[in-house]
Order: C-alpha cells, then structure tokens, then sequence
C-alpha cells in the first residue's frame, strides 16, 4: 500500500520552479561584464604583440635570406649598403614620405632622411647606412616598425625593433648586442 505524505497540517505549497530568477540572471551578467572588461583587452593586445612578434621575426628572415642572395651575385665591401642589399627583397613599394617610431624609448624616424620600404605584413623597413668596414662586427642597422606608423611616443605599442645585420650574415637586435633592454615588450626571441 502506498504511504501518504503527511501534510503536519498544513496547506499543499506548489513546487518551486527549476531556474534562475531575473535577479540572479542579471547578478550573473554583470559578473560576466567585469571579467570581460579585464580580459578582453588583454586579449587583444597579446593578439597584436604576437602579430608583430611574429613579422619581425620574418623580417629578419628575410633580410637574412636577401643578404645570403646578395652575396652570391656581389662581394660584400664596406660600402654594401642596406639599400643594395633590400634591392634582393620583396616588398610593396619605397616610402618617401612616411614617418615611422623608432626603437624603444626613442622619438620618430623621417623617411625623407632614410630609406623606408613598405613591407607586405603592413611594417616598414628603415635604414640610412653601409657596413663602414668588412669585420664580422661591422654592421647594417635596420629598423621595423610593425605597425608602419608613428605613434608620437616614445614608448607605444608599435615601437620599432632595432635589428643589427653583421657583415658575416648574423642577425641581432638591440637588446641582445648590447645587453640593454631597449627591445620593445612585444618582441621576444
């Protein structure tokens, strides 16, 4: 035989409802609003370093790969200038009028007094100078700026990276030639 709840007396309450109410949903949404303001931003910022990151490193390549080009078809002397070496490069077009940062903690590089090359991930390559002698720690010096524009600052987000081509074919930036932290914080090795 089936046993009968004992009611004690009192009257039979409906059962209460499997949800949310209004007032916890909107608790809910409002915790989720604060997390989302932190966070997304941080997102897209580590988004962006990670881009830039990324194009320096294949900028390095790439000046790398055209100094390696280069120096099949020339001797390299002490007057082999960036501008003979980035004429073995692939990019979009030279820049005349631009002005782009300049490496970290630094002002603005004018492309009227230096040779700027639009590159195709939307940076821009600078350099004025020739390697001024053939030691292996004779250098061209190079600036990318990742986002190819000037922020007026001199420690923005799209500060250039100083990079070093030594007249033996090697590769470094700032930071890593001279021990000072001047790299900017998106770049990392």
């Amino acid at each position: 035989m089936p046993q009968e709840e004992k009611s004690h007396g009192l009257p039979a309450t409906p059962e209460r409802s499997k949800g949310f109410t209004l007032t916890e949903l909107l608790i809910s949404l409002l915790i989720l609003a604060e997390i989302a303001t932190f966070t997304i931003p941080k997102l897209l910022s580590n988004q962006q370093n990670s881009s830039y990151n990324a194009n320096a490193k294949e900028v390095m390549g790439t000046i790398a790969a055209a100094y390696q080009v280069y120096s099949l078809a020339n001797t390299p002397t002490a007057a082999t200038s960036a501008s003979d070496i980035l004429a073995y490069m692939n990019y979009v077009s030279i820049d005349t009028t631009s002005t782009v940062d300049q490496s970290y903690t630094f002002g603005t590089r004018s492309c009227t007094t230096y040779f700027c090359y639009k590159l195709h991930n939307g940076g821009i390559l600078a350099s004025n100078n020739a390697f001024g002698g053939t030691s292996p720690a004779n250098t061209i010096n190079f600036l990318f700026d990742p986002d190819g524009t000037s922020d007026g600052t001199t420690n923005g987000p799209g500060k250039s990276l100083f990079i070093y081509l030594f007249f033996n074919g090697r590769i470094n930036t700032f930071s890593t030639q001279n021990n000072v932290p001047s790299d900017p914080p998106w770049f990392s090795w």
